[in-house]
């Protein structure tokens, strides 16, 4: 489930709303597992909708957001100056306008190049399961690279009406799905094998694609329109 926005850049804080309520209008909040995001996708109203609304989250928080803890207000970077290894820590996000004190759990860390590492949940854990929750979100930036370059190419398109550029995210959701379910048929129980510099010789996605394609070229089930896709015919070439 997406929205075409009408502009460049992120998503705002209404926008993310609507989007939610859309999918909580088919499903229930319980359907979601935990909702991940990174620093651009923060906001006090856009947190207490989603707590008011029950849903698990871990996003990952700036480190200039101010937070009130032992009765003073200061932001995350001042308050974890002196982190070392993994922090665990509970602090109120200050009410704005209309909007309460947010009460929230933190997990935190210092990253390559000395970054923090600051990822917020509503619910009582540890700074460990948080940051592993958060982790996840990994995945996300590999089904977009999955999408993107790996094979896909959906930047390459070169559309503009949003009503066709949403058909063709639909269409290629569901190539990612066939190609994931793919790489699950061949591979079952086993993981793509690694080589010496601890990296897959094959990506799970690339398994899948490959895979796919594979059956589409050779399979006699598969129409010969969709094979001719994956195999053109080769052009006669001659000297005139």
């Amino acid at each position: 489930m997406w929205t075409m926005l009408p502009h460049s850049g992120n998503s705002t804080t209404a926008q993310r709303i609507a989007l939610m309520k859309r999918y909580l209008a088919y499903f229930d909040a319980s359907t979601v597992r935990v909702l991940l995001a990174d620093r651009e996708f923060i906001g006090q109203e856009w947190f207490t909708f989603l707590v008011e609304q029950e849903i698990p989250l871990a996003i990952r928080m700036k480190e200039g957001q101010i937070v009130r803890t032992n009765g003073r207000e200061l932001n995350l970077r001042s308050l974890l100056s002196r982190c070392r290894g993994v922090r665990s820590f509970t602090a109120v996000l200050p009410g704005r306008a209309s909007h309460p004190d947010l009460k929230l759990h933190f997990g935190a860390r210092r990253i390559k190049g000395g970054e923090l590492l600051v990822v917020a949940s509503p619910y009582p854990a540890t700074g460990a399961h948080i940051l592993r929750q958060y982790k996840k979100r990994w995945l996300i930036e590999c089904l977009f690279a999955d999408s993107k370059t790996r094979g896909l190419n959906l930047e390459d398109t070169r559309l503009t009406l949003a009503s066709k550029l949403s058909l063709l995210i639909a269409i290629t959701a569901i190539a990612i799905a066939l190609i994931c379910r793919a790489a699950a048929q061949f591979m079952g129980h086993k993981y793509p094998a690694r080589k010496k510099h601890g990296y897959c010789s094959k990506s799970w996605f690339r398994t899948g694609f490959d895979e796919v394609r594979r059956w589409m070229r050779s399979s006699p089930e598969t129409p010969l329109v969709a094979r001719n896709l994956v195999v053109p015919r080769r052009l006669r070439v001659g000297v005139v």
